[in-house]
Order: C-alpha cells, then structure tokens, then sequence
C-alpha cells in the first residue's frame, strides 16, 4: 500500500502544481515558476517536504496551527540564517547524532511516511496552501516553536508572538540601533 500511496501522492501533487502554475497568476511565491514549467519537480519536492513536516509536527494540532507550522518553515527558507529551500530548512540539522534536528520527527529513527491519510491529505492542504497561496502568516513572523509541555533554554533569547494550540512560537528580537542609526532617526524626525 505505501508504494501506491507515494505513486498516487506523486501524481496528485505534480498535477496540483501544473493547476497552480497554469492558473494562480501572482500568487505562485518563486517567481520564475509561472514562466517555466521545469520547476515543477521543485514544487512537488517542496510541497511534498512541508506537508511532511506539518504532519509530523502538527497533524493533531487545529488548521490555524497547522498553517503556523508550515509559515515558520516558510519563514526560516527566507530568513539568511537558514538554508533557502524548504526540503533543506525541514532536514537541517539530520547530518548530527539525534535529536539535533530543527524538527525532531526528521531524526527521531522511525519511518517518515504517514500513517493517517486523513490528516495526511490535511497536511497536503496545509502546505498548498501555505506554499502556492499564500495562506498567511499567523505567528507574526515566527523562526521557532517549541511545544508548551516543554521550556527550552534556547527561548530566552527571542521574543514570543504567539501560542496556537499547543505550540509557543518565537522571533529573533530586532536588532539594537547603532549611534548611527539613532543619529539618522534624528535627522529625519527634523
């Protein structure tokens, strides 16, 4: 069955990422994908990457939630501090012992397909969604998570914006102004 299901999979995602490329105009987030046709294993590879990482990370979680899972990877494949594909932000960290992951499902040893077709047809939503349509943002620009059952130490240094369901989500907090920043400020206000 899971040999049907990935072949099934694969055909459903590239044939959704033709509709997209075909029919949603400016709403594609790569730039180049409407002018060609080329990207679009790209597309299947992402989508295929995000709806993994929300399921395992978020498949219990509610729609909302699920949608901020999907924008924190989508935050950090724009963010300079991170690699600038969603199938490297999913698996970074998979090259150290365990649980050195940025998303503990990707090296925690077990097998990655997904077991609920439900919440894995969800997932799938989640991140067309999230990737081709832009669904939004809801954790105010977000890089990291933790589950609320825990307290890391590493979310002392960033800025909480939200908690959806059972996930905290956090920002770098802005950069401190330099003399010269505050010196233009100045000279702008008048």
């Amino acid at each position: 069955m899971a040999s049907r299901f990935s072949r099934t999979l694969h055909v459903f995602l590239g044939s959704l990422v033709l509709l997209a490329v075909l029919f949603s105009g400016p709403t594609i987030d790569t730039p180049d994908v409407r002018a060609d046709l080329r990207y679009k294993d790209k597309i299947v590879s992402d989508l295929n990457c995000l709806a993994l990482n929300v399921y395992w990370e978020a498949r219990s979680e509610p729609y909302e939630g699920q949608l901020a899972v999907a924008a924190v990877t989508l935050n950090r494949v724009r963010h300079e501090a991170f690699p600038d594909d969603v199938c490297s932000v999913v698996r970074q960290g998979g090259e150290r012992p365990r649980h050195r992951c940025q998303f503990s499902w990707w090296c925690d040893g077990k097998k990655d397909e997904p077991t609920d077709e439900q919440a894995w047809k969800q997932a799938l939503l989640v991140a067309w969604s999230s990737l081709l349509m832009r669904a939004g943002d809801p954790t105010g620009g977000a890089l990291h998570y933790h589950a609320d059952y825990v307290a890391p130490k590493w979310r002392q240094s960033l800025v909480r914006t939200v908690k959806i369901g059972r996930h905290i989500y956090y920002r770098q907090p802005a950069p401190a102004a330099t003399p010269i920043d505050r010196f233009a400020q100045r000279r702008r206000i008048g």
